[in-house]
């Protein structure tokens, strides 16, 4: 198969599923800029017209797009991993996380934030409003080592997420202990810390040829 990926893009979710499923995949960087595929110069919004990492091309050549889908095709793709959960209420609270993290953190806090272009009163705005995002999940997570009862797909995307507030000084962790303690924890995890330490060499990468192109 084959992820369409930008280096600690909300994509690393995938990476890290495909690490700790121990499977095979080939890993195409997406230019964000220019939508071109590094390793070709191909033209991304040939495979995904919109243009938004994360994209999955399966081994059967079905292209799958949105994170919480590709996640749920992962984990039910390779059930050994522990990734996914039973049918009933278990899938369902799983459904509940990733739409939870992809519409109120990811979409909802962290995009605003992160956008150079939006103004300081949208970004005040957007931090009073949905910083208890963070209240509940810290609440949540207290005597929690995860979201469900056992590593899933949902704390790949949480941790991909989390991981922004590198980028986003007004959201200090610090403020929410059982959230920092969750995130610190599992950056040790050896899927994670693996694709967090090679995405951000290739986000280095990325950030220096930005600078030779300006």
């Amino acid at each position: 198969m084959d992820l369409y990926f930008s280096p600690l893009a909300c994509s690393m979710a995938t990476r890290v599923a495909l690490y700790e499923a121990g499977a095979e995949a080939n890993y195409l960087e997406v230019d964000p800029p220019t939508k071109k595929v590094l390793n070709d110069g191909s033209d991304f919004r040939a495979v995904n017209p919109i243009g938004l990492v994360p994209t999955l091309r399966t081994d059967e050549g079905v292209v799958l797009t949105e994170n919480a889908a590709i996640l749920q095709y992962v984990a039910d793709r390779f059930p050994q991993s522990g990734l996914g959960a039973t049918q009933g209420i278990d899938r369902t609270r799983l459904h509940q996380w990733l739409c939870f993290i992809g519409t109120e953190l990811h979409k909802g806090l962290f995009v605003p934030v992160l956008d150079r272009k939006a103004s300081q009163e949208v970004k005040a705005y957007v931090l009073e409003r949905n910083l208890s995002r963070l209240d509940y999940l810290d609440n949540y997570l207290e005597g929690r080592e995860f979201l469900l009862d056992h590593f899933s797909v949902a704390d790949a995307y949480l941790v991909t997420v989390i991981n922004w507030t590198m980028a986003t000084p007004p959201i200090e962790l610090s403020k929410w202990p059982n959230l920092k303690a969750y995130y610190e924890r599992l950056r040790q995890r050896p899927s994670i810390a693996k694709a967090v330490a090679e995405e951000f060499e290739l986000y280095k990468a990325e950030q220096v040829r930005k600078k030779a192109a300006a």
